[in-house]
This record gives structure tokens, C-alpha cells and sequence, in this order.
């Protein structure tokens, strides 16, 4: 393709007239398919050119992410004849006035980007990166902004709920901030969004096509909150904390259904932090069981929680003869208690596993690694009032990603187990 074609290809859309523009931090929201990383890609090309010896940095939560919006920018200068330095690979480019571009997944730990002096870094579905990452990667823009003028962040992506570092840059002075909807681009059909409206709830159409912050009104755990509490990025069991105890939470995958997912907490006194998190798919319960086995000579668990209704019955059975009773069915029916040295059922209880995380969460005695499958199966859940029973609301908590999530409040119930008040203080 000549670069005359290129050029005449592409008709930008004022507000990415006012991208191209402007010279600084940029933060854009917008729906999907509204030419984002069209406009990013281009930006990212002229400034290597017009800015000699300078170093382009591209991440994003995975590499998938980083690397197509990295392709752009490859696309942009091969169709324009720009001249290498070297030849070009999949994740490195530079040009013959020495600068740089680089793609890279900033991942959990950020680990594999540290060390970068960085002229301008570009996080795409910024949104989606864990909060931790951004107290690495911000660092390497300092020097640039001192000794060159530039230091510069362009964040873009579709919204993930409120809270976190992409969502606080559409209140910083420092950001060009930029809101596109679907609904304005002509280059997406109006017929297709009335479908893709009937299709989906109405804050997941708001958040995909409009390009707007919001959660579910009946979310069950504020993306705010779980953002908060999401505080650290990598751990391993030489960071254990001195005299804790570890708890496994396990939701085992139905026939033909999601993933099996377990959770491992960590807590001592009254204080918890999730540092783990697994999922396997389409394996046999004899592995299911196996995996659990080796998680337990690993850890020493005090307790592993499962979910014993329907196909996880027979597992638990299976596991109670290999571990003994540590293992607990917790089943989202019922719930055992000793009562005077006397076991009772009683009760509804996954309200009660969903309340018991929701409180720890919000008197923070509780943290957890930033995972991403987590945050999502987290985000997931909703609740909705029923019909009046027993003079108490009957209350359906539910969810379309929720196998993570189930894992999760289970882990925490060790805080139950124990009989521990530690809600008020």
C-alpha cells in the first residue's frame, strides 16, 4: 500500500483532530469501535518521527492487548516507507533517527517493564490494568518530563466500572480528557447498536458503547471497593505472614459447565488477604482432587471450603476420606453450627458468605492480590430482593461469571468458622 493510499483512507473524527493535536497527557473512555486505537497508533508514529532519540513505551494487561495496538503503529509506518534502523520484531521498533517503540504486557507485577526511561507511555484498555502496576510504570516517565519536556501518558480504553487510576484521570487537571460514545461514530451502524441495547443490561451497553463509568445499580461489591482492596500484585509462601493460617475456598465446574476455581486466603488474627487464585477447565474430578491434595501439602490448610451440592458432592466425599474434616461442604443451602456441643442446619447461606466478604472488605480487614478473573467474577455479581418470607426479604445474589466469586467468599468463611466478631470494633 503507498503511503498517498494510507493517507487518504482514513478521515479522522474532530476529537481525533484535538488527539493528534494536543501535546501532553491524554485519557480517552470510549465505546467500542470507535477508532481509538486508529488515532493512538497514529499519534504514537508521529511522535517518534517528529522527536528524535526518544522511547515509545505500548502496554497494556496482556500482551494480546499490547501487541495489536503495537501492529498499528508497525502498519502506519510501513505503509508511509519510514526507514529502520533494524529490522523489526514483534514487540520492538526502531527507527533511523534512533527512536524506540516498544510493546510490552504490563501484567500483574509490572516486572518485565521496570528499568524503562520512557518519553511516552501509552496504556491501552487502560481500565483493565491492575492498580499496582501504575505506581511501577509512572516512575519511568519522571526524567523525560525533567530533562526533555516530554514525559507524557496517553491512557485509552472502555471503561471497567468506577475507581481505580483510569477512572481518577477524568478528574486531573494534567489530562486532555476525551469521552466518545458508539453512538456518535458514523462508521458504526445505528441498527446494530439497537440490537447490542436489547441484547445486554443496560450498564454493560453504557459501559461497552457509550463509553461511561458506572457499575450495575444492584452491583453486590462497588468496583471502588474492590479496586481498594486489590493492593499488592505477586506473592509467594516465603512472604507468609509468621503464625497465619491458610484457608482454601473451592467451586467446582458443573458438567459441561465453567471452570473449577479455587482461592486461597491467608489470615492472621483478624486480619486476611486473598494470595491466590486458580482456575482449571475441562479436567477430570480425579485431577480436580489431586490438584486439591497437592494445594494442601503446599499450604497445610486449616480448612478447605467446597461447594458440595450436585457434582461436588461426590468429590467431597472423596476429599473428607484423603484430608479428613477439615474439609467443609458449604453448599449455598444450608450450614452446619454447634450450638451448646450440638450440630444444627440452619439458614440461607450464600447471602451469608456474600455479606461476610462484603464486610471484611469494607472494615478493611481484608486484602487481595490483583488479579484480573477475579476483579471480573467479582464485578459480576448482583443482588435482587424478592417476595417477603418469614418477615425477612428473601434476597437472589447471582452472577454470569461467578465461579471465581464463589471460591472467593468461601476462602472467607474462615473468619466464621473460628467464631470470630470482627465487624465491630
Amino acid at each position: 500500500m503507498s503511503a498517498t493510499k494510507f493517507q487518504r483512507s482514513w478521515s479522522w473524527d474532530a476529537w481525533q483532530e484535538t488527539v493528534l493535536a494536543h501535546r501532553g497527557n491524554v485519557t480517552i473512555r470510549a465505546g467500542r469501535q470507535v477508532g481509538k486505537s486508529e488515532v493512538i497508533s497514529e499519534k504514537a508514529l508521529n511522535f517518534a518521527l517528529e522527536n528524535p532519540e526518544t522511547t515509545t513505551l505500548i502496554i497494556a494487561a496482556s500482551q494480546r492487548q499490547s501487541s495489536l495496538l503495537f501492529e498499528k503503529v508497525r502498519g502506519r509506518a510501513e505503509a508511509r516507507d519510514v526507514v529502520f534502523a533494524e529490522k523489526p520484531t514483534l514487540s520492538r521498533l526502531v527507527l533511523a533517527n534512533g527512536s524506540r517503540v516498544y510493546s510490552l504486557p504490563a501484567g500483574r507485577t509490572a516486572y518485565s517493564i521496570r528499568g524503562y526511561t520512557i518519553d511516552l507511555l501509552i496504556a491501552d484498555e487502560a481500565a483493565y490494568i491492575p492498580e499496582t502496576v501504575w505506581l511501577a510504570v509512572i516512575p519511568m516517565l519522571a526524567v523525560s518530563k525533567t530533562v526533555r519536556g516530554f514525559g507524557w501518558l496517553i491512557t485509552i480504553s472502555t471503561p471497567f466500572g468506577k475507581g481505580g487510576y483510569f477512572f481518577n484521570t477524568f478528574t486531573d487537571k494534567d489530562f486532555l480528557a476525551i469521552h466518545v460514545s458508539s453512538e456518535d461514530c458514523k462508521r458504526i451502524d445505528k441498527s446494530f447498536l439497537r440490537k447490542e441495547k436489547l441484547r445486554m443490561t443496560k450498564a454493560q451497553y453504557r459501559q461497552e458503547y457509550l463509553g461511561e463509568f458506572c457499575d450495575e445499580w444492584n452491583q453486590f461489591f462497588p468496583t471502588e471497593l474492590l479496586k481498594s482492596c486489590m493492593t499488592f500484585i505477586d506473592w509467594s509462601l516465603e512472604e507468609k505472614w509468621f503464625g497465619s493460617s491458610f484457608y482454601l475456598g473451592v467451586d467446582f465446574a458443573r458438567y459441561g459447565g465453567d471452570e473449577n476455581a479455587f482461592v486461597i486466603s491467608e489470615m492472621r488474627g483478624k486480619y486476611l488477604r486473598v494470595v491466590k487464585v486458580h482456575t482449571t477447565a475441562r479436567v477430570s474430578a480425579i485431577d480436580t482432587i489431586v490438584r486439591i491434595v497437592e494445594f494442601d501439602r503446599l499450604y497445610g490448610f486449616k480448612k478447605i471450603f467446597v461447594d458440595d451440592a450436585g457434582v461436588g458432592g461426590g468429590i467431597t466425599d472423596v476429599l473428607i476420606d484423603r484430608l479428613g474434616r477439615r474439609v467443609v461442604g458449604l453448599n449455598n443451602a444450608q450450614k452446619r453450627l454447634q450450638v451448646q456441643g450440638e450440630e444444627k442446619k440452619y439458614g440461607i447461606l450464600k447471602e451469608d458468605l456474600y455479606s461476610n466478604a462484603l464486610m471484611l472488605m469494607e472494615t478493611q480487614l481484608l486484602i487481595v492480590i490483583s488479579d484480573l478473573d477475579l476483579l471480573r467474577s467479582l464485578k459480576s455479581i448482583t443482588y435482587q430482593y424478592g417476595e417477603l418470607s418469614s418477615g425477612y426479604n428473601k434476597v437472589k445474589i447471582f452472577g454470569d461469571y461467578s465461579h471465581l466469586a464463589e471460591a472467593f467468599v468461601r476462602s472467607l468463611w474462615c473468619v466464621k468458622e473460628r467464631g470470630l466478631d470482627l465487624y465491630f470494633r
